[in-house]
């Protein structure tokens, strides 16, 4: 495995990526090629969504280093969203620039 490949897999929360690609990327064919299996329709959660956004490489390079740093303290559960999050419960809005 490479390096880039073991430190992706360390950032990110295994069920959660599979349940957004089974939803998103992994859909069924055509209706001519698809099995009719009866399924109970599941329920998408209403408490988060998820969404995109762009970031420069740089700050996702630090994003990962923090986050990396996080779970060599033995925080087991950190990822991108985890920090993000707790650095929006820290912002302070006076002290961001004008310019930003």
């Amino acid at each position: 495995m490479s390096e880039r490949t073991s430190a992706a897999s360390n950032l990110f929360d295994t069920a959660e990526v599979e349940g957004v690609l089974s939803g998103s990327f992994y859909t069924q064919g055509p209706a001519s090629e698809v099995r009719q299996v009866a399924a109970t329709p599941v329920e998408k959660p209403a408490h988060y969504k998820v969404i995109c956004i762009s970031m420069y490489t740089k700050d996702l390079e630090r994003l990962d280093q923090l986050v990396g740093d996080l779970k060599g303290r033995g925080v087991t559960k950190a990822n991108r969203s985890a920090l993000i999050r707790v650095a929006l419960d820290q912002v302070d809005l006076d002290k961001v620039p004008r310019g930003m």
